[in-house]
């Protein structure tokens, strides 16, 4: 029988960060998070570049850089086509299929780019990035949590942007999401009664992003994931516990800059009226809520008669100059289908330019290079000296209040190594103190107010607590890339040799060893033929 004790917790809060902590457990508002932290050490976890979900949660659990993993963005890009990420895209070991070969289970619940699942030792329901009713380990285990716990979504009920609820019945969805992680996190260990459990809060993240860093939305959606993790330490009472997030969090105060506009005045991108242009994760977003094809992005009819107006110079730019005269331009953008907006306007001519931002979350510039670019247009024997001349020309760039943009212009090599570096942007661009938004739209101007007033910053948490921590030890200032060989030397085992990170020196280094490539298929999707025909109806095969 089991009795549902957890040798290690890993609990995973999506753009949890000091800073944000500090303000919460002043007026008590996470005391279980402030337990963890005061129980062990806690510390700023540092992330990568680039600091966002898709790329920096399967780095945490691989502890290596996306140059090995292979995964750089929401988007998997193929010339100039794309396709939505999924974990058959990570191509490193997970540290669950580490332990897995160690005869250690674990239950994995709605940690990103899990979907499709591994083949292992206990139980894995996928999250965000993947499709709502995603494919899970084992076969129909999500139905058996939904008989279990009632309910259980990815995403919320609602599309962003939604006007038929109100932020009050927002909050309730977004409360729901977090307690259903909780739930089936503990109706799963109480089941397979694991060695290592990993449970990921997602909507700590979004409630900045939709709600522009609201502090009374903020404080509602951490009690409710307080109040969850509280739960899981009672019921599961966890030997050694680990907190760890993907970034952090804060307020983006400084000027907008708009890349792909500076480009074209330095003569790099050229434009075109009317294409299928690059994908939004907005509709992306909504298109796996709802179940939809996400493998590519088809204007549609709406999208394809506003690209023929745009050829004729109706765009989405001109229209809205019109709509801000008469105050109207809000209340026809609210109205508007994504792909409208995003068609009928001015779009990067990616065939014909020579250096162009392809999405702001990558944090870089790809050049149109020919023979690895379907229509490349730069020689392989020009390519340093176009790239040096692209660093130069962004190195520079100040606001127009004086403030410098860039923290570090460098070549991708300064960031990335491994065997997948060619997916990587050619030119690795930092914001400053990422107090910069960065934006691939053309609009026009250069500079503007920023898009998002809260966004990713670089330092997230690390806090360990529990047996075999040393809450003496000096943590310094711990890597994204630790966590996973940190988890590992909590039950002994040594890490991949492979890995870029160490195990923070809380806990004993059991040193490295050689894992077999991955490739050698030592960890194989499942091969449940429903499944992969509902992964390839999604896009996802």
């Amino acid at each position: 029988m089991s009795d549902g004790t957890l040798d290690t917790l890993l609990v995973g809060i999506d753009a949890g960060c000091l800073p944000v902590f500090d303000r919460l457990a002043a007026d008590d508002r996470i005391p279980n998070i402030e337990a963890i932290c005061e129980g062990g050490v806690a510390a700023p976890l540092e992330s990568q570049i680039p600091p966002w979900t898709p790329s920096a949660w399967p780095s945490m659990y691989t502890g290596v850089n996306p140059g090995k993993h292979g995964v750089y963005g929401f988007i998997d890009f193929d010339g100039y086509d794309w396709e939505v990420v999924s974990a058959d895209h990570v191509q490193e070991h997970s540290l669950w299929s580490l332990l897995d070969r160690h005869g250690i289970s674990s239950v994995v619940v709605n940690v990103p780019v899990t979907s499709p699942p591994a083949e292992i030792d206990g139980a894995i329901v996928p999250g965000f990035i993947g499709p709502e009713d995603p494919p899970c380990q084992p076969s129909g285990i999500l139905d058996d949590v939904r008989d279990a716990i009632g309910e259980y979504r990815v995403y919320p009920d609602y599309t962003r942007g939604c006007t038929d609820k109100s932020d009050a019945e927002k909050m309730a969805e977004y409360r729901r999401l977090v307690r259903m992680r909780g739930e089936a996190f503990r109706y799963l260990v109480d089941r397979f009664d694991p060695g290592f459990g990993f449970v990921e809060f997602q909507k700590t993240d979004t409630v900045f992003h939709e709600f522009d860093g609201d502090e009374e939305k903020v404080e509602s959606v951490y009690e409710t994931t307080d109040e969850e993790i509280g739960k899981i330490l009672d019921a599961h009472d966890p030997d050694t516990v680990i907190l760890a997030s993907d970034h952090g969090m804060g307020p983006y105060e400084k000027s907008e800059f708009r890349v792909n506009e500076f480009l074209r005045d330095k003569g790099f991108v050229e434009t075109t009226k009317g294409g299928r242009g690059m994908p939004s994760w907005n509709p992306i977003r909504e298109g796996l809520r709802d179940g939809e094809d996400q493998r590519s992005w088809d204007p549609g009819v709406v999208g394809r008669a506003a690209a023929m107006a745009a050829k004729l110079g109706i765009t989405a730019d001109r229209v809205g100059h019109g709509l801000r005269q008469v105050g109207l331009e809000q209340v026809a953008r609210q109205y508007a289908p994504d792909s409208l907006v995003r068609t009928a306007t001015e779009q990067v001519d990616f065939q014909n330019s020579i250096a162009y931002m392809r999405a702001r979350t990558e944090l870089g510039v790809r050049l149109n290079v020919a023979g690895r670019e379907p229509s490349g247009v730069v020689p392989p024997e020009d390519y340093e000296r176009v790239r040096e001349q692209v660093i130069d020309a962004l190195a520079d760039v100040t606001t127009p209040a004086g403030d410098p943009v860039f923290e570090t212009v460098a070549p991708r090599e300064e960031f990335f190594d491994g065997p997948h570096t060619e997916g990587a942007v050619d030119v690795v661009t930092v914001p400053n103190e990422f107090e910069h938004f960065l934006s691939a739209q053309l609009v026009g101007d250069q500079f503007g107010d920023p898009t998002e007033p809260w966004n990713h910053k670089r330092d997230g948490v690390f806090a360990a607590t529990g047996a075999g921590i040393d809450a003496t030890a000096a943590v310094g200032h711990p890597h994204l890339f630790d966590v996973a060989p940190t988890v590992l030397a909590t039950f002994g085992i040594e890490y991949s040799d492979r890995m870029d990170g160490h195990p923070v020196p809380v806990v004993d280094d059991p040193g490295t060893t050689t894992y077999p490539a991955y490739e050698d298929g030592m960890v194989q999707s499942t091969g449940d033929e429903g499944v992969e025909d509902r992964l390839e109806d999604l896009g996802y095969l």
